[in-house]
């Protein structure tokens, strides 16, 4: 039996008596084999989408993929670098929970430098692309049966086993 995250105190949040504050946990990150294994695989992923035009870019952009045709995005990344925004968090809290319920796989990914490396990290115009948020989707012509990509998603399947709905990995340095 699958498990789905729950809403605590939802009662008292409409009511007004529940009052929030925020923690900022840092994840450790981990370096096992098994956890590179998973990195190299995301890489090789997200290398075969780029030029097959399957990554959506952007918190906003990838918002609006995943209400037109959520069904057709394969893995969703969330990229944080150093700086700590409280609005970003919100965003991903509530692209989490599109992602939970709508079936498709979460990663966040801690080093947004390499991130950057493998998406090019500049739009055509020269400016910076928003990296925050990043889709992986199926090709228009087919279903996409790439070996890496279910080595992701079998991560991922057993990360929730594990209540882990939304791992952390490692885009090693090159």
């Amino acid at each position: 039996m699958q498990r789905r995250p729950s809403v605590r105190g939802f009662s008292e949040l409409v009511s007004g008596q529940l009052s929030f504050r925020w923690e900022w946990k840092r994840w450790p990150v981990e370096t096992d084999p098994k956890m590179e294994t998973v990195a190299k695989a995301l890489e090789e992923v997200l290398s075969s989408a780029l030029p097959q035009g399957c990554i959506t870019v952007g918190v906003y952009e990838a918002a609006k993929s995943l209400n037109a045709d959520p069904d057709n995005v394969v893995l969703c990344l969330l990229a944080t670098d150093e700086e700590e925004d409280v609005a970003l968090q919100i965003h991903f809290t509530l692209i989490q929970a599109f992602c939970c319920e709508n079936d498709i796989n979460i990663l966040r990914v801690s080093n947004m430098r390499r991130l950057a490396e493998i998406l090019g990290g500049v739009k055509p115009g020269g400016e910076p692309m928003d990296l925050h948020c990043v889709l992986v989707t199926n090709p228009q012509s087919s279903q996409w049966k790439d070996p890496a990509l279910s080595k992701v998603n079998r991560f991922c399947r057993d990360s929730r086993c594990l209540d882990q709905w939304v791992p952390v990995i490692n885009l090693p340095d090159r």
